[in-house]
């Protein structure tokens, strides 16, 4: 098998293109989750604090010279990033919280009978007679 055909086929293989459409869906879910922190959730907590914005706060080490900027340690971008994280790390749990109580609920649902034409019941019925008989 050559190497272009064995790659073919791993590339198209079902998984990979699922796995790759599902990094595809959480890249954009991941910027739909941090503009609502950035944008909805993070302006009230700043405002409830004083208007102090997370992004900005910082220890400095050293103050910016001639031709040699300032030395920080920017643990504000850190809260900010840790804030993402626990947001989406939440709205996960809550979606696959969500799938499987819809999951169980399919589970527990009953088989519906099956609604056999009118040919299948005459044959059951046939069936039936021939294996009383015997």
């Amino acid at each position: 098998m050559s190497f272009l055909k064995e790659f073919r086929e791993f590339a198209l293989r079902g998984n990979v293109v699922d796995m790759a459409v599902g990094i595809i869906i959480g890249a954009a879910f991941g910027k739909i989750v941090s503009s609502l922190v950035d944008d909805v959730v993070m302006p009230p907590i700043g405002y409830l604090i004083g208007g102090v914005d997370f992004t900005d706060l910082s220890i400095v080490l050293r103050e910016a010279q001639e031709g040699a900027a300032a030395v920080t340690i920017g643990y504000g971008k850190f809260l900010q990033v840790s804030f993402n994280f626990l947001i989406v790390a939440f709205a996960i749990f809550m979606l696959i919280k969500g799938l499987n109580s819809l999951r169980r609920k399919e589970e527990q649902k009953p088989e519906k009978a099956k609604v056999l034409s009118s040919e299948a019941m005459l044959l059951t019925e046939i069936r039936d007679l021939l294996k009383r008989d015997q």
